[in-house]
């Protein structure tokens, strides 16, 4: 993907409304390039029943965006590129673009999450930091950046090897404002990583996808430190459902903080007292995943070259939507049902979403847009 107006075309589709990671690898997938997939997006809405064209960036905006990138150390790597992370891309809604500043090689190396609470003890952050330095010293200790525990990982890592930054925001806003430091330290030595554009401030809802690539990247995630209701647990559910091993530290059952660790080591998490139960347990590459049927890994079940859609199917799109609600539904499921081919079924879902009608989630599964229901 080394050609300049590639990557602009590349870039214009990922910032283009309403496609979002998976969309972007079935529009790649059907359409082949992005400059033939930016063709195709107003017809595909229409068909979807939208009035109008998803808005998209136009190039000369795109080009600023990958200039400013450069212009402060950063590197943009596509889905696609021999630089993008191998782990990551297994997942399929890997983000489409990823920001580097640092050492790009390190998101190639095996990784190990460890992640916890903001508001950690005394104790959970010496447990954090004395881990994160003896597994750096044999693989790279992956972490959000966020205060607490993962603060005391990154800088325990730091010690004795290499850490990855896993950030919300743009790699030019630091988060949270007294970590600047470390921001700027782990960029320059170490690698810091994020999906979000240059001067983006991170948000609550740009947490979920920095929670999600944490867990893409490594081949488990350790927790330290969580509540029951905490981000670090979606990261460790993340983390199991892309097959990656998950461990947690023990804590009092006194502590609310620990609760969340606790009760991962109940479901079945490998529980952690020091380095060795990690690494004794880390695998060399993640599990097998089960099978989606006729869900959305492209790479198994390609779009045929003329996909007819709702296009050769009147009453395809109906078909569909009569199947739908706002609570997800697997896609093999609905293939079974509608008595559609799986690659109209598919491909109706693509002008459905383009006309911003239904949502398309992680595990295959599909969900109307609640203002849609008919």
């Amino acid at each position: 993907m080394a050609d300049w107006t590639n990557r602009i075309d590349h870039l214009r589709l990922i910032r283009t409304e309403g496609v979002g990671p998976i969309t972007y690898r079935r529009l790649i997938d059907r359409f082949h390039t992005p400059a033939a997939a930016l063709d195709a997006l107003p017809r595909l809405a229409r068909a979807g029943g939208r009035a109008t064209a998803p808005v998209t960036i136009a190039a000369a905006e795109a080009e600023r965006e990958l200039e400013r990138t450069d212009t402060l150390g950063g590197r943009m790597v596509f889905l696609g590129d021999d630089e993008y992370p191998p782990l990551l891309a297994m997942m399929d809604d890997a983000p489409p673009c990823l920001i580097f500043s640092g050492d790009v090689a390190l998101a190639g190396q095996r990784c190990i999450a460890a992640v916890g609470g903001r508001n950690a003890s005394a104790n959970g952050q010496r447990m954090a930091e004395n881990l994160a330095a003896e597994l750096a010293a044999t693989v790279v200790v992956v972490s959000g950046l966020a205060r607490g525990i993962d603060t005391a990982a990154h800088r325990g890592a730091m010690h004795a090897g290499r850490t990855i930054a896993v950030v919300a925001g743009g790699i030019d806003q630091p988060y949270p404002p007294e970590n600047a430091d470390l921001h700027r330290r782990i960029a320059e030595t170490h690698l810091l990583v994020t999906e979000a554009p240059v001067g983006t401030v991170p948000q609550a809802r740009h947490f979920p996808r920095r929670n999600r690539i944490i867990a893409g990247l490594s081949l488990g995630v350790v927790v330290v430190e969580a509540a029951l209701r905490s981000g670090s647990l979606i990261t460790a559910r993340l983390a199991q459902e892309a097959g990656r091993e998950v461990f947690a530290v023990p804590g009092s059952p006194l502590d609310p903080r620990a609760r969340g660790g606790n009760d991962l080591i109940r479901q079945g998490a490998i529980m952690v007292e020091n380095a060795a139960d990690v690494l004794d347990n880390l695998p060399m590459e993640p599990a097998p995943l089960r099978s989606h049927g006729n869900g959305f890994r492209e790479a198994d079940r390609p779009f045929p070259d003329d996909p007819a859609g709702s296009e050769g199917a009147p009453d395809a799109l109906q078909q569909v939507l009569s199947l739908l609600s706002p609570e997800p539904t697997m896609v093999d499921d609905l293939v079974r049902r509608c008595h559609l081919s799986s690659s109209v079924t598919m491909a109706v879902l693509l002008e459905l979403e383009l006309a911003g009608r239904v949502e398309t989630l992680s595990g295959s599964r599909v969900a109307l847009l609640p203002d849609v229901i008919e």
